[in-house]
């Protein structure tokens, strides 16, 4: 596949495998190796072994979709500001949405880092960080994103054919990808963190709305009312805000 981002380092270095177990482990074997420069992108046509949040599989019909790994080295991050890691790259995949489907109030982050479609998910992010001290020495960005494939596993996937009705072509969007995600990468650089999240929070799914969750087994209802620092969601049940990690609270 033939992808040609107009990026400083984003996807300069690129590989491309037709078929792979993850990408993730792809970008990890060249770090291990002293081959990935920043930048260093690995994608392939199918993944058969892709991994997502909460130790989940990734399901991924071959070549009907993106799915690619991209390593960065945010040694300007602290390890306690990861989650800002995690929400460049989750707008950039709804920047990159939000260019073929327009900016609708449908087209939400599900978090910590969900792409979704109404109350269907479209794609997912998977960040593995490596820490040096104090600081994070590199990130391996997962990003798996529903295409062509019109068939699923789950009926409460969807993708952009099945949203649009039409077929594309995955070359030049990966190369759009890219570029969303390295836009988003340098204004984290620049130290824009407070236009992140104000940006994060107008997209976040159920964001102050009242919805039903599942919290140690039990069915509340509360309201998100904003996302700490440490990624951790801040939820309002009973009048009071509670703070949960990403075990801790599910979607009912």
């Amino acid at each position: 596949m033939e992808i040609s981002p107009q990026t400083l380092f984003t996807g300069q270095q690129l590989l491309w495998l037709p078929a792979c177990g993850s990408t993730n482990a792809e970008a990890q074997r060249l770090l291990g190796e002293n081959r990935a420069s920043e930048g260093c992108t690995v994608a392939t046509g199918y993944q058969t072994a892709g991994r997502g949040q909460r130790g989940n599989h990734w399901h991924a019909a071959a070549d009907e979709n993106l799915t690619l790994s991209v390593v960065w080295m945010p040694t300007f991050l602290a390890a306690g500001q990861q989650f800002l890691l995690s929400q460049a790259v989750a707008l950039a995949v709804h920047d990159w949405a939000a260019a073929r489907l327009g900016p609708s109030p449908a087209l939400r982050l599900k978090w910590p880092n969900d792409l979704y479609y109404g109350a269907q998910k479209m794609g997912g992010i998977l960040i593995e960080n490596a820490l040096s001290g104090t600081q994070i020495q590199h990130s391996i960005v997962g990003i798996g994103l529903n295409v062509n494939q019109l068939a699923f596993e789950m009926p409460t996937a969807t993708s952009l054919a099945a949203l649009t009705g039409r077929a594309y072509g995955l070359g030049p969007l990966a190369a759009h990808l890219l570029e969303c995600l390295e836009r988003r990468y340098l204004q984290l650089r620049a130290g824009q963190v407070g236009a992140l999240r104000r940006d994060y929070l107008q997209v976040l799914y159920r964001y102050q709305e009242p919805h039903a969750y599942e919290v140690a087994g039990q069915r509340v209802h509360g309201q998100i009312v904003g996302v700490g620092e440490d990624g951790r969601l801040a939820v309002e049940i009973g009048g009071a805000v509670r703070w949960f990690g990403l075990q801790e609270i599910r979607h009912a």
